[in-house]
C-alpha cells in the first residue's frame, strides 16, 4: 500500500477526525481560548485600526451576512465579517500565545461564528460542531508549526499567523461546512496561495491585519474549494509548496487517526494579562519583582533620580527591541518601554499603551538608562526564554532579578476565574454584565449548546452606553507578579 501524500493526510486528518476523538482536555482548554478570543475581540472592537477596516468593508454587501461582534446594526458578507472580527482580536496584540510562537484562535473562531449565521443548517450547527472545528483549524496550525526548526523560535521572516493560520481556518471552515476529502485537500491547497505577511509590518497597524486576513482568506480558499477550484496536490509536500515559508521545511506524513493525539492536549496555550508582545510578560514579571527592592510601600513613587543604569538580560529578538517608542503599537513591542512602565507605575493595563502614558517626561528619561544584553543561553523561543533585570542606582547599589515563567504562561496557566475576570474587563464597554454572563455560561457549556445561534445572538447585543470617564478603569486590570487579575 502507497503511503499517503503529507497534504493528503492533512485532508484526512480534517475530514476525519470526529466529536468522539476530542478528549476533556482538549474540550476545556479550547474553550478557555474560545472564551478569550471573545473577550479580547469585542476590547478591540474600541481600536483606530478596527475602526480603518471596518469603513473599509462597509464598500461590500451580499444578501448572506453575518454580524460584527458588538455591533447589532453592522453586518457583512461572512468573508468580511470574519476579517473585522480577526483584526479586532489582534488589534492590542491581547491575544492567546502556542508553542511554536503563533496566535491560534484569531484566525479560526471568527470563521466558526461568521459560518454559524450566514449558512444555517438543519440540524442546526451545535456547539459541538463548533468545538470540532474550532480544534481541528488549532490541530493543523500546530501540526504545520511542528515541520520546521525556525518555527521553534520566535519569528524573524514571516508572521506566523498570517501563514500557518490561513491553513487553520481553511481546515475549520472546511470541517463545518462538512467538505469531502478531496475538497478539503483543495482548500488547504488554495489557502497556501492566500498566506504570509513579512514580520516588518510588526509594531504598526498592519498587524493585525494578519489574523483578519487569515480568517477571511482561509474561508474563501474553502468556498473556491466547494466550487471545484483546484490546487496542487502536494502543497504541503514540496519545499516550493508551503515549504516557501520556512527554509528548514521537513513535513511529515501524520499518524493514522485511531492513533490521533491532539497538539492541544500535550500543550496549552499563553493567555496575556496585559495587551502586548508575549515576551515583554517576561520583562513585566521580572520588573514588578526587582522594583519591590526599590518601592517599599504603595504609595511611593519610584526613584527614577537615583537610577543609574537598567540592564535587561532578553533573547535577541530584534523586533521587540526599541529603545524609544512613539506610538501605542511599538510600545506593545518593546522590551524597554514595559520594563520603564511597570517600574513607573507598578503594574501594566489597557492604558498605559495609551498615548499620554507613552510620551510621559519620565518614562522617556527612565529609556534612557535601558541596556539590553543576550546572553547565548537564553533562547528566542516562547518555551525556554527568560528575562533578568538588574537596577543600579548613583551609590552602585545593584539590584537584580530574573523571571523564568510569567503567570499566564502554559507552564503557570491564568486561573478559571482570573481568565473570566479579563473578559468581563475586556467586554466591559461593549456588552452588559448580563450578556457577558451569558456568554461565559455558554461557553462554560459549549458542548451541550444545540444551536450556535444562541451564541451568534449574544454577540450582536449592543450595551447600554458608558460613561467617559468610567471606560479607563472598566479596561483595566493590573498585571501583578501574584495569581491575579485585579480591576482598578
Amino acid at each position: 500500500m502507497m503511503l499517503k501524500s503529507v497534504t493528503e493526510s492533512f485532508a484526512t486528518m480534517i475530514h476525519g477526525l470526529k466529536v468522539d476523538h476530542l478528549t476533556d482536555h482538549v474540550l476545556q482548554r479550547s474553550k478557555r481560548m474560545i472564551l478569550d478570543a471573545l473577550g479580547v475581540g469585542f476590547l478591540g472592537t474600541s481600536t483606530e485600526v478596527f475602526h480603518k477596516v471596518s469603513q473599509y468593508s462597509k464598500i461590500y454587501s451580499s444578501n448572506t451576512s453575518s454580524t460584527v461582534w458588538g455591533r447589532p446594526d453592522f453586518r457583512l458578507p461572512p468573508t468580511y465579517a470574519a476579517f473585522v472580527n480577526g483584526v479586532a482580536i489582534h488589534s492590542m496584540d491581547f491575544d492567546d500565545t502556542w508553542h511554536p510562537a503563533t496566535h491560534p484562535s484569531g484566525a479560526v473562531l471568527p470563521v466558526l461564528t461568521a459560518l454559524s449565521e450566514a449558512l444555517p443548517q438543519t440540524p442546526k450547527f451545535s456547539g459541538l460542531d463548533l468545538l470540532l472545528a474550532f480544534n481541528v483549524g488549532i490541530e493543523v496550525q500546530g501540526r504545520l508549526m511542528h515541520f520546521s526548526r525556525e518555527a521553534m523560535d520566535i519569528p524573524k521572516r514571516f508572521h506566523p499567523p498570517s501563514v500557518v493560520g490561513t491553513l487553520g481556518s481553511a481546515a475549520a471552515a472546511s470541517k463545518f461546512l462538512g467538505l469531502s476529502l478531496t475538497k478539503c485537500q483543495q482548500a488547504l491547497a488554495i489557502a497556501v496561495s492566500h498566506a504570509g505577511a513579512p514580520i516588518a509590518n510588526a509594531a504598526t497597524q498592519t498587524k493585525p491585519l494578519h489574523i483578519g486576513n487569515a480568517a477571511k482568506h482561509g474561508m474563501e480558499a474553502t468556498f473556491l474549494a466547494m466550487l471545484g477550484l483546484q490546487g496542487s496536490k502536494q502543497i504541503l509536500d514540496l519545499g516550493s509548496g508551503f515549504g516557501a515559508f520556512y527554509a528548514n521545511y521537513s513535513p511529515k506524513v501524520l499518524p493514522n487517526l485511531d492513533s490521533h493525539i491532539w497538539l492541544l492536549d500535550q500543550q496549552d496555550v499563553a493567555f496575556k494579562s496585559f495587551p502586548a508582545h508575549l515576551a515583554t510578560h517576561w520583562v513585566a514579571d521580572a520588573a514588578a519583582a526587582v522594583r519591590k527592592h526599590l518601592v517599599p510601600s504603595d504609595g511611593t513613587l519610584f526613584p527614577s533620580d537615583h537610577v543609574e543604569r537598567i540592564l535587561l538580560r532578553i533573547p535577541d529578538v530584534q523586533y521587540v527591541n526599541r529603545p524609544f517608542p512613539d506610538s501605542e503599537h511599538e510600545a506593545r513591542h518593546s522590551f524597554q518601554y514595559v520594563a520603564c512602565a511597570m517600574l513607573l507605575d507598578g503594574s501594566i493595563t489597557v492604558p498605559s499603551f495609551h498615548s499620554h502614558q507613552i510620551e510621559r517626561p519620565q518614562v522617556r528619561e527612565l529609556l534612557k538608562k535601558v541596556e539590553l544584553e543576550h546572553p547565548p543561553d537564553n533562547l528566542p523561543s516562547f518555551n525556554t526564554l527568560y528575562c533578568e533585570i538588574s537596577i543600579t542606582l548613583k551609590d552602585g547599589t545593584t539590584f537584580t532579578e530574573r523571571s523564568n515563567t510569567f503567570y499566564g504562561h502554559w507552564r503557570k496557566p491564568l486561573s478559571q476565574e482570573d481568565l473570566q475576570k479579563k473578559f468581563r474587563a475586556n467586554t466591559s464597554t461593549t456588552l452588559s454584565s448580563d450578556t457577558a454572563e451569558s456568554l461565559i455560561k455558554i461557553i462554560e457549556n459549549l458542548e451541550d449548546l444545540e444551536d450556535c445561534s444562541v451564541l451568534t445572538t449574544l454577540l450582536k447585543v449592543p450595551s447600554p452606553p458608558v460613561e467617559a470617564s468610567k471606560r479607563s478603569s472598566m479596561l483595566s486590570f493590573h498585571h501583578t507578579t501574584s495569581p491575579g487579575l485585579t480591576n482598578i
